[in-house]
């Protein structure tokens, strides 16, 4: 069954299964996951970043997958359903803001580059180690978007393991 709308091609079934084809690349993915989720960032506001990324990519299954591991985390379901519009919102705390407008800086880098009032804004939120970290979790989930979409990862198959996720 395929869909289509606005230009894209979405389907049930995958192009690769690329955890069987290329599993050391796979690793070496989850291997930035797993330092992200040590840095000392607050799990919610990853779990924030990874969202805000994958609505801008158009990532249908990080957003599904995403929002069933916040969820599973308590975050409530009117800053879920805020995250495309987070600007329009009072629902976020300043440092999530900074941290969403990063994530949209470095997410759309190819349109613009990074604003100096968005890193001054970022700056006042966070550590230079925190910056680095923030700007590799976006760096990250914007690969995984670039994989899902690609290789057609399956809509809808994410199940929470543990509170755990890429």
């Amino acid at each position: 069954m395929t869909a289509v709308m606005e230009g894209h091609t979405a389907t049930n079934g995958p192009r690769i299964d690329y955890a069987r084809v290329a599993p050391a690349a796979l690793r070496a993915h989850l291997g930035l996951e797993t330092y992200i989720r040590g840095s000392g960032l607050e799990s919610s506001l990853l779990h924030l970043i990874k969202l805000r990324a994958s609505y801008l990519n158009g990532c249908a299954y990080c957003v599904d997958m995403h929002t069933k591991d916040a969820r599973a985390e308590h975050e409530s379901e009117q800053r879920l359903y805020a995250v495309g519009v987070w600007r329009e919102t009072p629902f976020f705390t300043p440092r999530e803001r900074a941290a969403l407008a990063w994530t949209d800086a470095l997410t759309n880098v190819g349109q613009t580059h990074v604003p100096d009032e968005v890193y001054e804004q970022v700056r006042r939120h966070f550590t230079e180690a925190e910056i680095v970290n923030l700007t590799m979790a976006v760096v990250t989930i914007n690969g995984w978007n670039r994989i899902a979409i690609a290789l057609r990862t399956p809509v809808g198959s994410y199940v929470v393991q543990g509170g755990q996720s890429r």
